[in-house]
């Protein structure tokens, strides 16, 4: 276990943070008043998000494509190898 006072736990923050992450006990006092530091392990409500685009073309998936400017407006197209 490891235990600080208020005033030494300003200075090594970062090393009271690293022993909690360790599983090691800190116990913070302060004024007679003993406080636990302990690391709470975060909880991931999200879903992981899937994609809503499916490539299809291999050209495209391999980044052989490019935009045009037409009469008509943009259009897509392949690039020309070289």
């Amino acid at each position: 276990m490891k235990r600080y006072t208020v005033s030494v736990v300003r200075e090594r923050l970062a090393e009271a943070l690293d022993e909690a992450e360790r599983g090691v006990p800190v116990i913070i006092e302060r004024k007679g008043v003993r406080y636990r530091l302990v690391v709470e392990k975060a909880v991931s409500s999200r879903k992981p998000r899937r994609s809503h685009l499916e490539i299809l073309d291999p050209a495209v998936a391999g980044g052989q494509w490019s935009w045009e400017w037409t009469p008509k407006g943009l259009t897509f197209r392949g690039k020309r190898r070289a």
